[in-house]
């Protein structure tokens, strides 16, 4: 089996049927968007479809824009669209973590340079929503709540193990967040010895909404850190 047909395997059986606090849904992409997983496969074939070893990052949880709608971690309708060369029929949601990882992934050399060496998804696959008192519904993190972090930690452990076995180098783990993702990772970390090395590094949706002045700057950090470990 390929790199790509692990990952479609992986995808296909991604399933919680675990107790959530109250207010708190899952949200699983590969069950609730019927083309979805067309979309994947077709995403995974085209830029994984070999036996080559990968460099693992790890995000938090899918978002609803991105991963959520696509079931391609930090990739969008518009990104998938345009970026990667992968048709998406319906409303083309934006995700401002998406338009920065593919600002990266573009100054790296584009796709197919930059997913023949790493492999993105997250530390819970996938995401979670929290409906408020007004009815909207929002993202929700896996470490937004003590309840919520046990509830998931099991599924959490079992799902970076099945990524490492999809054909992840385990020297160096690249942390997307080094604020509550970083620190709950290297905890699990220092149980788990999953990785020799945890690389984090601020997030994606951190850098736009916060510092997108000075993207520029954090795109050259999130590359330097990537070149330094294939060079290895």
């Amino acid at each position: 089996m390929t790199f790509a047909d692990k990952v479609i395997q992986f995808n296909k059986q991604l399933d919680f049927t675990g107790s959530l606090p109250v207010g708190i849904r899952i949200m699983n992409p590969f069950k609730e968007n019927p083309q979805v997983m067309g979309l994947m496969e077709q995403f995974y074939k085209k830029f994984y479809n070999d036996n080559n070893e990968r460099h693992l990052i790890l995000g938090i949880n899918p978002g609803r824009f991105g991963g959520g709608v696509t079931g391609i971690p930090f990739t969008d309708p518009k990104r998938l669209k345009a970026v990667c060369g992968i048709n998406y029929e319906g409303k083309e949601t934006h995700e401002p973590s998406s338009v920065f990882v593919y600002e990266v992934i573009d100054a790296f050399g584009g796709p197919l340079e930059f997913y023949k060496h790493f492999y993105i998804h997250s530390i819970f696959p996938l995401g979670f929503t929290f409906t408020g008192l007004n009815g909207k519904e929002v993202n929700y993190n896996y470490y937004d709540s003590p309840a919520l972090i046990a509830s998931v930690y099991d599924a959490i452990v079992d799902n970076i193990k099945k990524q490492i076995a999809l054909g992840a180098y385990t020297d160096t783990c690249f942390c997307f967040g080094n604020g509550k993702n970083e620190k709950f990772l290297r905890k699990l970390n220092e149980k788990e010895k999953f990785f020799k090395n945890i690389v984090a590094l601020e997030h994606p949706r951190f850098i736009m909404q916060y510092k997108s002045k000075s993207k520029d700057a954090y795109i050259d950090k999130y590359i330097s850190a990537f070149r330094r470990v294939i060079m290895e």
